[in-house]
């Protein structure tokens, strides 16, 4: 089983039997809690359920218990919080533009939409078989954004501030979400050119907001604060000291800069110029999660990792403050707040690409260009995380359920677009392509090889880089399209 499934069951257990004041001090188990308390709240709410199916599973003690009963709940439990993600589907897919040409009911941008989404191959294999709650809450981020289309400001700054405090990961959109609120809902008025009319300023519409954010937050940490436990709660919601990578590298520009290092580190001991007696003895390839010093390359701290992220999401901000083409610009800076901090995050999670795949699902089924760059994306992502995946009977799951949202993905995609020159070039075709020997070398071939004693961490390795190219392409692609876009914008204007 996943540890993830540990994980959840020791939450329950803490939030069950221990008062609020130990939830963030309790360490019996390694998995820690390590989530804003909305969520907290929901295993403290879930716990009162689970105790009817089995009250072993909440003994705080019983580490790694697994029983039938346990996995059944856990399982059932994520498969009906699944309906708020649904619901936020049904809200989205009415925001979308239907009015495209189709024969049928299986052309509609809205119901491709829908199986985008509803059958997301990631969300899939990341909730319902590896085991995690993500569902509602990307239910929460799309019914957020559904309502910011549907002009519904309030509640969609609501359901954010909200989502905010059940995972702090959506920390990483904020900055869209901050600046198309500001530009869209307390600026009420434009200049004819599209620029801001500065006397059109609302001071309700920013107080609104501004109690929104501090009402949710003040019911979320307000208890921890009044306990003097803020520090200990951030201390577990940022644990810096878990090192740059996750134990498999997630496939982003860290990847690839970790990769280089190891290969300038073995390309100075073949050429004596570095000292064997010298490397760091934190290996980055030992597939532990810690800190680490890289050996060539200058070593990342969290504050470079901040900086950088920072930098890389300034140039989208920028354009939805000056151009914000509505909601369609709030999407765009959405994706590419939730890339740039995958790409250059510290200690970021595989899984974190679905922040980007999935609202980039709105955009692909409105404009060829969106739609090449989602395939490019969703297919290099989704390969990502089958290492999640590794063990021998779930091989031919996760290759059936890939191909078969591959196949609907471009077909469905291409069928919309077919009036249009093709969604991929001959190059980003033969760079997908590769994923299938990929895959053969790294689950069929290797484990066959004596390397595999000696060198365990190749195959995640290979995976990791070889997608990170994937990804970095698909975001720079991405970045120069909507800049183009606001570009050729201007100039019509003018």
């Amino acid at each position: 089983y996943s540890t993830d499934f540990e994980v959840h069951r020791n939450w329950l257990a803490i939030t069950h039997n221990l008062p609020l004041s130990q939830w963030y001090y309790e360490a019996t188990s390694e998995w820690t809690l390590d989530y804003p308390p909305f969520f907290a709240w929901f295993e403290y709410a879930l716990s009162h359920i689970a105790k009817y199916f089995d009250p072993n599973m909440l003994v705080i003690e019983n580490l790694n218990y697994t029983s039938h009963a346990t996995i059944f709940f856990q399982r059932f439990s994520v498969i009906f919080t699944d309906s708020l993600f649904i619901y936020a589907v049904r809200e989205c897919c009415k925001c979308v533009n239907g009015k495209r040409a189709a024969k049928d009911i299986l052309e509609k941008p809205t119901f491709i939409l829908a199986v985008l989404l509803l059958w997301n191959f990631g969300l899939l294999i990341v909730d319902h078989i590896h085991f995690q709650y993500n569902g509602f809450l990307f239910g929460l981020m799309l019914l957020s954004v559904a309502r910011l289309c549907q002009k519904r400001y309030l509640e969609g700054a609501l359901l954010f501030a909200v989502l905010l405090h059940f995972k702090h990961i959506y920390v990483y959109v904020a900055p869209a979400y901050g600046v198309y609120l500001l530009r869209s809902y307390c600026f009420t008025a434009n200049n004819a050119d599209g620029s801001l009319k500065w006397r059109s300023f609302s001071f309700l519409h920013i107080t609104l907001l501004g109690l929104i954010v501090c009402l949710v937050s003040a019911l979320s940490l307000g208890p921890f604060i009044v306990l003097g436990q803020l520090p200990q709660v951030i201390s577990r919601l940022f644990p810096f000291k878990r090192g740059l990578c996750h134990a498999y590298w997630a496939p982003n520009f860290w990847a690839l800069y970790n990769a280089m290092d190891k290969a300038l580190t073995i390309f100075g001991l073949k050429c004596n110029f570095l000292d064997p007696t010298k490397i760091p003895n934190a290996s980055m390839t030992g597939g532990l999660v810690q800190e680490f010093q890289h050996t060539v390359l200058p070593s990342v701290t969290p504050l470079a990792t901040l900086i950088c992220t920072f930098i890389s999401i300034l140039p989208s901000v920028f354009c939805l403050w000056f151009k914000p083409q509505g909601p369609r610009g709030f999407l765009q800076c959405l994706v590419l707040c939730a890339l740039s901090s995958f790409m250059f995050g510290w200690h970021v999670h595989e899984k974190a690409i679905l922040l980007a795949i999935l609202p980039l699902s709105l955009l692909s089924v409105q404009r060829a260009k969106d739609a090449g760059i989602y395939l490019i994306l969703t297919t290099t992502g989704h390969f990502s995380l089958f290492p999640l995946l590794f063990t021998p009977p779930e091989l031919p799951i996760k290759i059936l359920l890939m191909l078969l949202f591959t196949v609907y993905s471009f077909s469905s995609l291409k069928s919309l677009f077919r009036r249009e020159k093709p969604l991929l070039n001959w190059l980003e075709t033969l760079y997908l392509i590769q994923l299938v020997p990929l895959e053969i070398f790294c689950e069929i071939i290797f484990p066959l090889t004596p390397w595999k004693r000696h060198f365990p961490f190749i195959p995640l390795l290979l995976t990791s880089v070889y997608c990170a190219l994937g990804i970095t392409y698909a975001w720079l692609k991405l970045y120069i399209s909507v800049l183009t876009e606001r570009v050729s914008v201007r100039q019509k204007a003018e």
